[in-house]
């Protein structure tokens, strides 16, 4: 009789075992939640309108070290590397000068030469100075000797005194003339000397000038700062980035190699569109985005945008117009380097109490904009009417409310799975 009831309880807990199955297998199939989608929270604030640039990091101030000028074609020895921190007099790049060397040889020798060329000539004009004035004081002696010879007219014949008369005559041009010789010559080698000096003196100077290049092939930080090192545009590529200077590159004399910039306060630099020149003005608000520093985001101003247009022929035909762009970045750190690649998105109006929703949440249906708004067993379409729109975030009027959640994808139960906003 025991064993009898014991096998009616066990049947009885089986059927209701079975009927407790079959309900929960008949709630999952009428779909007692909705599917499991990203969602977005729906809420209600100021929707922000925003422009998008993209600009590279400079600072305001900064020390340009160079190469040395004068110096010829250059090969840098030794070179700081980007990001070190250097105090004014440390050594920051090194070069080595093998056509100066070659030239301050050469220089020195061509010195030797016009020197001795100069005494040579020094010398040779001595030795004619004295030959001309012992040509003055012959011709001198002639003129005197002849006007001894003069007679007594009144007893010497005719002929005799003609003779003397035309001797002296002849003694005193002969003079006349070694004067002016003697005053020539004289004229002549001083002249000759000046150029000789001049030209020593011109090679001297152009030693000095190498000698002073070649003091120079160490250069020196000029004052304190982080080092930050310039493209070197010989050796890059059109087609790629450019390479910046490395050790065993050649330098032209007065390349910018590397610069010192105060990293204190720094900015953005940028080219805006013409389209977009008109919504931006001085003073607006942006945050900025540097992608070498991915963790943090940095408050910038609107400090400066240029009057005029520069044509950018880069960009195709017809070429476009763009406007200088610079922004003043508030709360700069030392992360920040020179020539950084940042992403700006400048605040140009704003618009208050604004339902506002994810981009990604806008599907196409029947010719009109939905968003799929989540219920308690399925994903309900909600039509949209567009207020302002924006890259992320847009700002509508439906029939929902803040804390409501909508698909990021089409639901699968209201159209094609997976679909994403137009």
């Amino acid at each position: 009789m025991a064993d009898g009831n014991a096998r009616r309880w066990r049947w009885w807990l089986a059927g209701l075992a079975a009927v407790v199955l079959t309900g929960a297998a008949a709630v999952g199939l009428s779909g007692g939640g909705p599917p499991n989608l990203s969602t977005a929270e729906v809420t209600r604030g100021d929707f922000i309108e925003v422009v998008e640039i993209r600009g590279d990091v400079r600072p305001f101030r900064s020390v340009v070290v160079t190469a040395p000028y004068q110096a010829g074609e250059l090969q840098i020895l030794k070179l700081a590397a980007t990001g070190e921190t250097v105090k004014k007099g440390d050594v920051v790049a090194e070069f080595d000068a093998l056509t100066l060397r070659n030239s301050l040889q050469d220089k020195q020798a061509e010195l030797r030469q016009a020197e001795a060329e100069r005494d040579q000539a020094r010398e040779q004009a001595k030795s004619d100075v004295e030959r001309d004035r012992t040509a003055v004081m012959k011709a001198d002696f002639d003129v005197r000797r002849e006007k001894l010879n003069i007679g007594d007219p009144s007893i010497l014949p005719a002929a005799d005194v003609e003779r003397t008369r035309l001797a002296i005559l002849d003694a005193e041009q002969r003079l006349k003339e070694s004067k002016e010789k003697d005053e020539a010559n004289r004229r002549s080698a001083a002249a000759d000397a000046g150029a000789r000096d001049r030209k020593v003196a011109k090679i001297q100077g152009d030693i000095d000038i190498s000698q002073r290049a070649l003091g120079s092939l160490k250069v020196v930080a000029p004052s304190d700062g982080t080092v930050n090192i310039m493209p070197n545009y010989r050796n890059s590529s059109p087609m790629g980035p450019a390479q910046e200077f490395r050790t065993g590159d050649k330098a032209w004399p007065g390349a910018q190699i590397l610069e010192l910039p105060d990293l204190s306060s720094v900015q953005i630099t940028a080219r805006i569109d013409e389209s977009d020149r008109g919504q931006l003005k001085v003073g607006q608000t942006a945050t900025v985005r540097v992608e070498a520093v991915p963790d943090r985001e940095y408050r910038a101003t609107v400090a400066d945008i240029s009057v005029l247009a520069r044509v950018d022929f880069s960009s195709g035909w017809p070429p476009a117009k763009n406007f200088d762009l610079m922004l003043t970045i508030a709360d700069a750190d030392t992360r920040l380097r020179p020539g950084m690649t940042s992403a700006v998105r400048i605040a140009t109006g704003k618009i208050p109490d604004m339902l506002l929703v994810p981009t990604a949440a806008l599907f196409p249906a029947e010719g009109r904009l939905v968003v799929y708004r989540r219920g308690r067993r399925q994903f309900d379409a909600v039509p949209v009417e567009l207020v302002r729109r924006g890259r992320e975030q847009v700002a509508v009027k439906a029939d929902l409310k803040p804390g409501d959640f909508v698909s990021l994808v089409k639901p699968p139960t209201n159209g094609k799975p997976g679909a994403k906003t137009p």
